[in-house]
């Protein structure tokens, strides 16, 4: 087969975060897949075709680029931030595990990008020092006793987290019922960040304890930071704090 497929992260949304790896393979590529504002990030040019659908149809999406790519084409299916996490790889692995045997056979390659936890946790410093976990709020794909059971443990273990997907219009009640969970195990000055569209025009960056911390600050674009027990905020004059987790844990 000389088709193939790359499974690319596009970054949190600055160009210049886009690695040269992923503009090489844009640049082959004769296909592009992904959800609707993925693929309008990729500037259309002679012989390649944008190939648009919704946020719920992953497999759908990954079958057709295989399907592609089985015919001899070089499909690129695009996610944002790193396909990797919380986003296109599994699924594309997913359709091939379950779909005909040559599929198998082609060409399929993952490139890793700049996820969008790791770009807000630079912005604030380096609030992902030590241990850390990421936990999606969304219970699309999974029960809410889960993502609960997750981030109760997350917190005994005094793990740093991040949080995608917190607060949807069709879900706004999710996050509010995890900060009622961490309100439970974590001290009320535990450091979060909430982190909107990070290196877009519309970044924005807000550090608060738990105790300060409400629904209302996230939604789909945000990222949320919970630090550990031993987060520290660096605060400065006429500047925003820095926040970091020492890299050590008393004995």
């Amino acid at each position: 087969m000389t088709g193939w497929v790359v499974i690319a992260g596009l970054g949190p949304g600055d160009e210049a975060l886009v690695t040269p790896e992923v503009t090489a393979a844009l640049a082959e590529a004769t296909d592009i897949v992904g959800y609707i504002p993925y693929v309008r990030r990729i500037a259309p040019r002679e012989g390649l075709r944008l190939h648009e659908s919704d946020n719920r149809v992953e497999l759908d999406r990954s079958r057709h680029a295989l399907e592609m790519a089985a015919e001899g084409r070089r499909v690129v299916v695009v996610s944002s931030g790193d396909p990797g996490v919380f986003a296109m790889a599994s699924a594309v692995f997913e359709a091939v595990e379950a779909g005909p045997s040559e599929w198998r056979g082609l060409e399929i390659r993952v490139l890793p990008g700049i996820t969008a936890m790791l770009a807000a946790a630079a912005r604030a410093g380096a609030p992902l020092g030590h241990d850390f976990c990421a936990i999606n709020l969304s219970d699309n794909l999974k029960p809410w006793a889960l993502i609960e059971k997750r981030l109760r443990l997350a917190a005994e273990a005094d793990f740093a987290m991040g949080f995608y997907n917190p607060r949807s219009k069709s879900r706004p009640e999710g996050f509010g019922r995890a900060l009622d969970v961490l309100r439970e195990v974590c001290e009320p000055t535990r450091v979060v960040i909430f982190a909107r569209a990070v290196s877009t025009p519309e970044e924005a960056l807000r550090v608060v304890h738990l105790c300060d911390a409400t629904p209302d600050m996230a939604d789909m674009r945000t990222v949320v930071l919970v630090g550990s027990s031993l987060t520290r905020i660096i605060h400065r004059d006429g500047a925003d704090p820095w926040v970091y987790t020492p890299r050590s844990v008393p004995a």
